[in-house]
Parts: structure tokens; sequence; C-alpha cells
């Protein structure tokens, strides 16, 4: 199980990375897992300001479909269009090309609400 160590996660299997006040998320290498073959990936939320938790998005797999919970609040200002026509990548490389969206965080104190590795690691019983 691939949990890289300087990203931050949530309860809803998300990763996060910061770098400013722009996040890029995904979905863990967990829950591309247990979602199995990733075969549509949904974000009509581009441009929109959500808060955190909202839903941003889905990700549809062979036997399910799942929703995708904003970590942060803020403005979401890119989505991974290559996720359009190669939804695998999701799964083939869930931390680098299978990223999901950018947001421009507007809440700054909600970062301190994120799990570290060690408490993702507590979280899935890794």
């Amino acid at each position: 199980m691939n949990i890289p160590s300087e990203l931050k996660y949530t309860k809803d299997h998300e990763w996060i990375s910061i770098e400013g006040d722009i996040a890029t998320v995904g979905i863990t290498d967990f829950a591309q897992s247990e979602l199995g073959d990733i075969v549509y990936v949904e974000v009509e939320t581009l441009d929109e300001t959500l808060d955190k938790d909202e839903v941003f998005g889905t990700v549809e797999a062979v036997k399910t479909v799942s929703d995708l919970f904003l970590p942060l609040s803020g403005e979401i200002i890119a989505f991974n269009d290559a996720l359009e026509s190669e939804p695998e990548k999701v799964n083939t490389d869930p931390y680098g090309d299978g990223w999901m969206i950018k947001i421009k965080i507007s809440d700054e104190s909600e970062i301190e609400s994120l799990l570290s590795e060690e408490g993702y690691k507590e979280l899935i019983g890794a």
C-alpha cells in the first residue's frame, strides 16, 4: 500500500498536496484498490467555490459509483482533463497522473483537520 508521507489525507480516502494556497486532490491508492477498475471520473464543479466536505464529483468503477468530497473549502480551478479519456490513470498512478482537481484554498485553517500519513494508516488499518 503506497501512502506518501509528504501528502495529507481525509477520512473519505482523498489525498491532498499543498503548495502555497493551491491544493491538488486525488483518491488514495487504498481507495482505488477498493473501488476496482475505474471507468469514469466526473467533475462538473470546475470554477465553482465549494465548502469543505461538499461533493465535487463522482468516480465510477465497474461495480459502483462513489461521491468525491472536497477536502478543503475553495474554488476548483483545474480538472485533470486526461481522466476523460484515460480514467484508468486513477488506478495506475493515483498520486501522479491520476490527480483529479486543483483547488484555490479559501480557509487555510482547515488544513489542520487533515490526516497525516500515520493518521491515514491508522484509519485503514495499514
